[in-house]
């Protein structure tokens, strides 16, 4: 199956954000992601399940990577614990600065845009935590 043929993952938005979990998935640092259910539900989107495959596009809304996800949950942001927060690979060496992270971004002016309006985070509110493994790269656009 090619990349044309699965669904698209999109990560963050487009720039700086985007391009670091890129290249921590390419690199096997980042072996996890976090979305918030708000999110899906306001786009009208089933939560993905577990074996669901994704090319997960780059700034340039290129293929750069194909996943599949090993994990799904949907759960209570204070179930999130520090190895999950490690396995973001963004550098968190805790579940503090993943949360302190995850809370800025579903806040940002993106994100409350897109919903219409900020959304509540709290201890409660419902993210999917999704854990993956690379099935491939994407290396079509190198030489």
């Amino acid at each position: 199956m090619g990349h044309d043929d699965l669904p698209t993952l999109e990560l963050a938005f487009p720039g700086p954000e985007r391009d670091r979990g890129v290249a921590a998935i390419l690199s096997g640092r980042k072996t996890a992601l976090t979305g918030l259910l708000e999110i899906y539900e306001h786009a009208g989107e089933a939560v993905p399940v577990t074996g669901q495959r994704f090319s997960v596009l780059d700034s340039e809304g290129r293929p750069a990577v194909t996943i599949e996800l090993v994990d799904v949950r949907v759960v209570p942001m204070k179930e999130i614990d520090d190895g999950f927060a490690r396995a973001e690979g963004r550098g968190y060496s805790d579940v503090a600065e993943w949360r302190a992270a995850h809370e800025e971004f579903f806040r940002s002016d993106g994100v409350s845009e897109y919903l219409g309006h900020t959304p509540v985070i709290d201890d409660d509110t419902l993210v999917v935590a999704e854990r993956f493994r690379v099935v491939e790269p994407d290396n079509s656009g190198g030489p």
